[in-house]
């Protein structure tokens, strides 16, 4: 119990006492967020917010790690972890700093983008074919079935939509990283029911970097996590979903960004189909801000309902 609460400290307050230098440093050297001309006029504002705020939150709890706990970095579960959480920032590392030098939203092509996230998701899952099996539990059910060669197919949808997931679901001021928080809870619990003390240290720590930035992300936002931040995020919770045997609960536990995900896809597939929007606009939480809803509702709306969607999965994972 101590070393929890000593990597929940450590994540935290390393995080808060480097966000006050890394924001002037990244204004200094013009590492702003540009904002999409086409989302709502509102966010124009926001052009200049230093963004790759995700690196002191990647980098900090893997140090905590090191520090608390080095001989966790033994085990192949936690090597899977990091190198998902690593492997994912620095893609969208690549893209943020593709986007601050052209001072646009280009970045990374769609398709260099995926391709990326592919052959990672390859990777990690030949990593853990070495040490698990291609079984998933059905939850309530509690019956294995087992996947065979199609247990590779869910590892690739599971990081690559899970990633691109929560990227879709940062756009407003503490939205993503407020969402992130409360899944994580679920997972950190379910790693030390099943004494995997090394991940649930880890995730303590990230835990902890969070709330860090969160103090810094929350509106109005001196920094954003970009994509460094978000897709670090989606892949540290598909490869958590992956390690615990969880991998059905990763979409109710991670409900919030199935949602956002879903919207989109809905809103154009509509509009190729029928030429008609199903939504004011995708992603879903730009819907309510342009419904009338302030900035600061919607995420305390969705805070909500991830907290609902994180408390089933939890149950459904513990039954």
């Amino acid at each position: 119990m101590q070393t929890f609460i000593i990597a929940l400290v450590l994540g935290l307050v390393a995080t808060l006492g480097i966000y006050p230098i890394a924001i002037p440093f990244l204004h200094k050297i013009k590492f702003g967020q540009s904002i999409r001309t086409d989302g709502p006029q509102s966010h124009l504002k926001k052009t200049g917010t230093p963004t790759m705020g995700g690196l002191v939150f990647v980098l900090v709890p893997v140090l905590v790690l090191l520090v608390v706990m080095p001989s966790a970095f033994m085990d192949v579960k936690i090597q899977i972890v990091i190198l998902s959480y690593l492997g994912y920032s620095l893609i969208g590392f690549i893209d943020d700093f593709l986007i601050v030098v052209k001072k646009n939203n280009d970045g990374l092509s769609a398709k260099m983008k995926f391709l990326m996230q592919t052959i990672l998701a390859v990777i990690i899952f030949l990593m853990y074919r070495g040490i698990a099996s291609t079984s998933i539990l059905i939850p309530l059910l509690n019956i294995e079935l087992d996947l065979g060669i199609f247990y590779f197919f869910l590892i690739m949808i599971m990081f690559t939509a899970e990633s691109n997931a929560v990227n879709l679901t940062d756009g407003l001021d503490g939205l993503s990283s407020g969402c992130m928080i409360v899944a994580l809870a679920p997972f950190i619990l379910f790693a030390i029911v099943q004494k995997e003390i090394g991940l649930a240290v880890f995730l303590l720590a990230v835990l902890g970097s969070l709330l860090g930035f969160l103090k810094n992300n929350f509106f109005p936002a001196k920094i954003f996590m970009g994509d460094t931040g978000s897709l670090a995020l989606g892949g540290l919770l598909a490869a958590c979903a992956m390690v615990l045997k969880k991998e059905i609960l990763l979409i109710i536990i991670g409900g919030i960004f199935v949602m956002e995900t879903l919207s989109v896809v809905l809103q154009v597939g509509s509009f190729k189909l029928t030429g008609k929007r199903i939504f004011r606009m995708a992603p879903l939480h730009h819907h309510f801000e342009l419904g009338g809803m302030n900035e600061k509702s919607v995420v305390f709306m969705f805070w909500t309902i991830e907290l609902v969607f994180a408390l089933v999965g939890y149950l459904l994972g513990v039954m």
